[in-house]
């Protein structure tokens, strides 16, 4: 597969002003790729650095150390920072903060207006992209009157009508309902599935993180656990020396296996766990 995102040997400390280290390093020698059309949740406590990668990915921050490589673009490369922010969008935590108009429309037109985009090919970007998060009938409304879920999926809209390769989205449901949450997942997965378009899911939920293709762990600003979501979350008691949790039915399955009844550690979805409970009582 196309590699996106490289980070090699990356590190990062915030400077004064005269250039000097203001902070312990928040990325330590971190060295990932992340293919095109992936999704990838990423994981860990507050202050592990997550959020801090994420904004390497879309050059918000830069290296101290080592190289973060957008599309084959060095992010130190000044000249290309428009070039890697078209590459990759991002959807921070609270919608508020990005929605910039006082109708629906307008506001996810903002971003595809900046590109320099003649109107009729905006006009057909905003409707696609609103079609795209099921947020079409609602074109005329003002953002303000809509509930949290729908303005995240608007805010997720107007990265989309700039036609990004890749989403990040840093805890876009931390401040939603559980239907909001449902809401913006879904949108998420048909981005991903319908679309290829690559997404990477920072989250503290890890229901949310089991539906990603792969789970990035991580602790301290280093790389603690990367693999599948079934094969990271059957690490229940390392996931638990960090602060972490696991899925609740992978943690129903770890207690059971505890005593003594035999069912897979891999088990991340509650459909998976009734069948194998079932199937262990035959």
């Amino acid at each position: 597969m196309e590699k996106l995102i490289a980070a090699e040997h990356l590190s990062f400390h915030y400077t004064d002003e005269e250039g000097k280290p203001a902070s312990p390093e928040i990325l330590k020698d971190l060295t990932l790729t992340l293919e095109a059309g992936s999704f990838v949740a990423v994981l860990g406590h507050n202050g592990c650095g997550k959020s801090t990668l994420a904004k390497h990915m879309n050059a918000i921050l830069l290296p101290t150390g080592g190289k973060m490589w957008i599309a084959g673009i060095d992010t130190c490369d000044e000249e290309k920072l428009y070039e890697i922010r078209q590459h990759v969008g991002m959807v921070f935590q609270n919608p508020d903060n990005q929605i910039v108009a006082t109708i629906v429309e307008e506001d996810v037109a903002f971003g595809p207006e900046n590109l320099g985009l003649p109107p009729e090919t905006i006009r057909e970007r905003v409707d696609d992209a609103l079609k795209a998060v099921g947020m079409y009938e609602y074109r005329m409304h003002a953002p303000n009157q809509l509930s949290g879920g729908q303005k995240q999926r608007i805010a997720i809209a107007g990265i989309i009508a700039m036609r990004p390769s890749c989403i990040v989205l840093d805890e876009p449901t931390a401040m939603l309902d559980p239907k909001g949450r449902m809401e913006v997942m879904k949108t998420i997965r048909m981005l991903n599935r319908s679309y290829g378009i690559t997404i990477v899911l920072i989250t503290h939920y890890m229901e949310e993180a089991a539906q990603a293709d792969r789970v990035i762990v991580m602790d301290d600003g280093n790389i603690l656990l990367d693999d599948r979501p079934e094969e990271v979350f059957s690490h229940v008691e390392q996931m638990k020396a960090i602060g972490l949790d696991v899925p609740q039915v992978t943690e129903l399955v770890y207690e059971l296996r505890q005593q003594g009844i035999p069912l897979d550690s891999h088990i991340i979805s509650e459909d998976a766990g009734v069948e194998a409970i079932l199937q262990n009582m035959a």
